[in-house]
């Protein structure tokens, strides 16, 4: 990397640290503007801060693994993350505003009584800290490849920024970062693609010199059957994960908690398929990885075609990626701290501005914890077998009791606890002990069966068992005069949020413009930065003229 690159670098992560704490002061009025921006947040923020939560670094450390060893079987698997999407647009997103609940964790504490909001509290906290840590290690290798920064010093300097300004903002500093970051991703992967492109020989050769079944959808290891069962947990995952939840919930009523889900099934549908081509063109260009290697696949392949300066921008938009998941997890978990632990548990009567630092230092706490977990994931095997098995392990034994409490009222606290234990036993035996004890080992088609499934079937049976019974659901509150007042001030709020969006965005572009010009091979840097200008300006001018 040259100097500039790490210029390009520091003056993007100031431009997010500065981003968040904008909103310091707004997002500390009260503990609906810090915990649900005032619940009336625009559902095109909302969307694009689903997708890009979603789509993170380890995106490209991950399925870009996997996209150099078995090609399109990636974006197979990533299919599967726009047909999740869309169930939940369908079926899903509305229920959860529905409810009328803040958070996953109080509208379980409403339905299902406190003892069972521990419970889920408890387990959903301690998977956060290994899901923030699956993000926070893929930044960290790309970092180290590009830079030759240790893991260590990168996952440490990158989590703190991030936990910074997640803590000072709330969740518009989470959104609103968010659609920057996704704009700097966007042009990031946009200014690779053509040069990779060239350097590979073009379509043809690509084509051509790539290896047998690169362009299939499916190969051994992840097989048609595993496509299926891994759809099943990403619908879960998606409809179902505490911080995703707060995306259909944050906004102003059900139709929009509909259209955030559909804009992120359109976003994954294209995507994958235009992200995933740099790490399968590099295999043609160097097809000499092995295991772990390809891991740092994205970043090789950027270092190679890209000039001084964009390699900067790229590493700032994978950076950005994983900022944009971490930070939706931190701030979710803070809440769910704050609001449905502290205050409920232990202090009552706590006011809004104690609960709102209470969430902070938690969001701290928390975080340094994360990153201790992320420098250790590499003597777990790597971060492809940590977040497969965990995903199996733990998202349906989680998440598929709440979504199918969501339709049913014959499920009790009992029911739920139940599958989530049992579910959760089974599997952790399985990955863990079967293995060394009973000589049994479930590849991954097996153990992602097993870890949505036995939820389900077990869930199906009470239904049964209860088949006459019917429990009370979850009832929306009426609003009082006071949350009336928090839902105008959430108005202005969210004006005062798009022309942060848009004023940042143009800056991105005008960037990136600029080291375009003072680029060789920057043509498409300049058209990429003139184009983001033109949105961003764009977004401007919609909002005064909504004004």
């Amino acid at each position: 990397m040259n100097n500039i690159d790490y210029v390009v670098m520091a003056v993007f992560a100031l431009l997010i640290l500065c981003i968040g704490m904008v909103f310091t002061y707004s997002g500390s009025k009260n503990t609906s503007t810090f915990f649900e921006a005032g619940g009336q947040t625009p559902w095109w923020i909302n969307g694009l801060s689903l997708f890009i939560s979603y789509f993170s670094a380890g995106t490209f450390v991950v399925w870009g693994s996997i996209a150099y060893q078995g090609g399109f079987v990636a974006n197979g698997i990533q299919l599967t993350m726009m047909l999740g999407g869309l169930i939940t647009a369908i079926f899903i997103a509305h229920r959860w505003k529905k409810t009328g609940a803040l958070t996953a964790a109080e509208y379980i504490g409403v339905r299902f009584g406190v003892k069972t909001q521990q419970f889920y509290t408890t387990l959903t906290l301690l998977y956060s800290l290994f899901s923030v840590a699956a993000v926070l290690y893929p930044v960290g290798k790309m970092v180290n490849v590009a830079s030759g920064i240790s893991i260590e010093a990168s996952v440490l300097i990158i989590g703190g920024i991030i936990i910074l300004y997640t803590a000072a903002g709330g969740l518009w500093a989470v959104l609103v970062t968010d659609v920057v970051q996704f704009v700097v991703l966007s042009a990031a992967v946009l200014i690779v693609i053509p040069l990779a492109l060239k350097d590979a020989g073009g379509i043809q050769t690509f084509a051509s010199n790539a290896p047998d079944h690169f362009f299939d959808f499916f190969n051994s290891e992840y097989s048609i059957g595993f496509f299926f069962a891994f759809l099943l947990y990403q619908t879960i995952y998606i409809g179902g994960n505490w911080p995703y939840v707060q995306r259909y919930t944050s906004v102003s009523n059900e139709k929009n908690a509909r259209k955030v889900a559909f804009l992120f099934t359109g976003l994954y549908l294209i995507c994958p398929f235009i992200w995933m081509l740099p790490p399968m063109l590099y295999r043609v260009i160097n097809p000499n990885l092995q295991g772990i290697e390809a891991e740092g696949a994205y970043m090789m392949m950027a270092q190679k075609v890209l000039p001084a300066g964009l390699v900067g921008l790229v590493l700032s938009g994978m950076i950005s990626a994983t900022a944009s998941k971490a930070n939706t997890t931190l701030n979710l978990v803070a809440v769910v701290f704050a609001n449905d632990v502290y205050k409920k548990i232990f202090f009552p009567k706590a006011s809004d501005k104690t609960l709102v630092w209470v969430a902070r230092v938690f969001t701290v706490l928390f975080g340094l914890l994360t990153m201790v977990i992320a420098i250790l994931i590499p003597k777990v095997g790597g971060i492809v077998e940590m977040v497969l098995s965990t995903a199996a392990i733990a998202g349906g034994s989680l998440f598929a009791p709440l979504i199918w409490s969501l339709f049913s009222k014959k499920q009790t606290a009992k029911s739920i606890v139940f599958a989530s234990i049992v579910s959760l036993v089974v599997s952790i035996w399985m990955k863990i002990g079967a293995p060394f004890i009973m000589g049994i080992r479930l590849d991954r088609f097996l153990e992602t069966c097993l870890g949505v499934g036995l939820p389900l079937a077990i869930l199906v049976l009470f239904e049964l068992i209860n088949r006459k019974q019917h429990y009370a659901a979850f009832s929306k509150k009426e609003e009082s005069i006071h949350e009336y007042n928090e839902r105008q001030d959430s108005v202005k709020q969210n004006i005062f949020g798009i022309k942060v969006i848009a004023f940042s965005i143009t800056l991105v572009g005008f960037g990136i413009a600029l080291l375009g010009i003072g680029a060789d091979d920057g043509l498409v840097a300049v058209i990429v930065g003139a184009g983001i200008m033109l949105g961003g300006g764009a977004i401007w001018k919609s909002i005064l003229s909504a004004q």
